[in-house]
C-alpha cells in the first residue's frame, strides 16, 4: 500500500509542478498583451484569463492539495515521521522546509493570479520571467534531497543551487538581449 501512496504522491507533485511552471508563462503572455492594440489586447487578455483560471483552479490548486494529503500520508505510513529529527532523517527535514517555501511560492502566485484577473499588472514580463524560475530551483532542491537522502550534502547542494540560479539569470538576460535585438 505504501508504494501506491508514494506513486500517487509523485504523480500529483508532477501535475502541481506543471501548473507552477506554466502559470508564470501565462502571466508573462498576459502582461505582454498590454503592448498590443486595444482590440488585440482585449482578445488576448480574455483568453489568457480563461486559461489562467482553468489551469490554476482546475489543475494547480487541486494538485497542491492532493500532493499535501498524499505527502503526509506517505510520511506517516512509511514511518518517516519517526526519523525526522534524527541524523538519518535530517535530509527529510530540510526537504520539508523547501516544501513549505514551495507552498509559500504557490500562495504568492495566487496573489498574482488575482491581480492579473482584475487587470492589475504590477510586474514586467522580465520580472515574471525571473520569478518563473523559482519553481525550478525548488524542484532541483527537493528532488536532490529526496534521491540523495543526505543532509551532509546540503552545503554542496546550496552551492549547486546558487550556481544553478546564476546560470538561469544569465540565460534570462541573454534571452532578453536576443528579444530586444529583434
Amino acid at each position: 500500500m505504501y508504494l501506491y501512496l508514494k506513486a500517487l504522491h509523485i504523480i500529483f507533485v508532477v501535475t502541481w509542478f506543471a501548473g507552477l511552471f506554466y502559470m508564470p508563462r501565462l502571466f508573462i503572455y498576459n502582461t505582454e498583451a498590454n503592448d498590443q492594440s486595444e482590440n488585440e489586447k482585449k482578445i488576448l487578455q480574455t483568453q489568457f484569463t480563461i486559461m489562467m483560471k482553468r489551469l490554476w483552479y482546475g489543475i494547480t490548486w487541486p494538485s497542491a492539495i492532493i500532493t499535501l494529503i498524499f505527502g503526509v500520508t506517505v510520511l506517516f505510513n512509511g514511518n518517516w515521521n519517526l526519523t525526522l529529527f534524527e541524523a538519518g532523517g535530517r535530509w527529510l527535514l530540510i526537504k520539508l522546509v523547501f516544501v513549505i517555501f514551495l507552498y509559500l511560492y504557490h500562495f504568492s502566485l495566487q496573489v498574482i493570479v488575482n491581480q492579473e484577473i482584475k487587470g492589475i499588472f504590477k510586474y514586467s514580463s522580465q520580472q515574471l520571467r525571473m520569478y518563473n524560475e523559482v519553481a525550478t530551483v525548488f524542484l532541483f532542491a527537493i528532488i536532490f534531497l529526496a534521491v540523495v537522502k543526505e543532509s551532509i550534502s546540503f552545503v554542496w547542494g546550496l552551492i549547486g543551487i546558487v550556481i544553478f540560479i546564476a546560470i538561469l539569470m544569465i540565460a534570462i538576460n541573454i534571452y532578453k538581449r536576443l528579444r530586444n535585438k529583434k
